[in-house]
């Protein structure tokens, strides 16, 4: 137990390093925040691929993190990813406090864990989870296969892993582009343009959905994960829809049924849309096409939502 906190320790001391919040460190990890919480925290410990993760991000040694250079992993959970962390910590240079960084050398943009995901996130909107190999991985980051393992040991972690990091892209762009909305109405417009597969982000992230929805149904692990992201995406546009209708922008409704309504309506017609259109260009299928799907949604709200207006 002791060990157990001078782990934790020393990961805060990366925390305050890098100069960010606990959330937002969470996100650079690819961990979920309460985890990180509960290990801070000392009721769950870190497992050997998050230190490894930590270490990158933090340019320490893993060695500094588990407290010693001969690497003893006992701070860190003993699967197989504990044996790739401790052997990291056998082979580390001289530990390194997270004040004295290694010498600069290239690395990727936010560090080498969200890069993995990030490719990983693209893979799988081009060719699916299934058809991505941890190979292919490692060549679209110009890294080595054992890189991809010493992060995330497990395909299944990296899933897991890929469709956090989407859940909490997705809701910060909705919170970013409707920051400062105070018209509900505006509000649910702007949320339902987000959600139109329109760019060739928007559409590389629909596939990932897509994907996802189907692994989620024989996955215990992501469909739980589903159902966190579904439960706040509603509870979402339900908050808006309750602030319409005390605005008398909206009827008085339920505001949890109309969202529930609303966003499968959303999923049902996003789902066709990439299905009928390639590369974004409408294939003539009428009313298909992603603008169809804008119009069909806003009409959905103005029949159903919007409170009439005194002639």
């Amino acid at each position: 137990m002791q060990q157990q906190d001078e782990v934790a320790a020393r990961v805060r001391q990366v925390i305050d390093a890098a100069g960010v919040s606990a959330r937002e460190f969470a996100r650079r990890i690819v961990i979920d925040p309460s985890k990180l919480s509960r290990s801070l925290n000392g009721t769950r410990r870190f497992t050997a691929a998050e230190l490894a993760r930590i270490a990158d991000i933090g340019a320490v040694d893993v060695g500094w993190l588990l407290g010693s250079t001969a690497g003893a992993a006992a701070g860190a959970d003993t699967d197989a990813a504990g044996r790739t962390a401790a052997g990291a910590a056998r082979t580390a240079s001289p530990v390194r406090s997270p004040s004295a960084p290694r010498p600069p050398v290239p690395a990727p943009e936010g560090g080498r864990p969200l890069q993995i995901v990030r490719e990983t996130v693209r893979l799988i909107a081009e060719r699916g989870f299934h058809a991505v190999r941890v190979a292919d991985i490692a060549a679209a980051c110009h890294t080595s296969t054992a890189a991809i393992h010493y992060h995330f040991p497990g395909r299944d972690e990296l899933l897991e892993a890929a469709v956090r990091w989407c859940m909490d892209e997705d809701t910060r762009r909705r919170a970013d582009a409707t920051a400062g909305t105070r018209h509900a109405g505006d509000e649910l417009r702007l949320l339902i343009e987000l959600q139109t597969p329109r760019t060739e982000r928007q559409r590389r992230q629909w596939c990932v959905w897509l994907d996802l929805w189907a692994e989620a149904a024989r996955s215990t692990t992501i469909g739980r994960l589903h159902v966190e992201y579904y439960r706040q995406w509603r509870g979402t546009v339900a908050g808006v829809i309750r602030r319409g209708v005390e605005q008398g922008v909206f009827r008085p409704v339920d505001a949890d049924g109309a969202a529930l309504a609303l966003t499968a309506l959303i999923d049902g017609l996003a789902s066709q849309v990439l299905a009928t259109e390639t590369d974004g260009q409408d294939d003539g299928v009428p009313g298909t096409g992603a603008q169809a799907m804008y119009d069909t949604l806003i009409a959905h709200v103005d029949a159903c939502l919007t409170a009439p207006t005194a002639d």
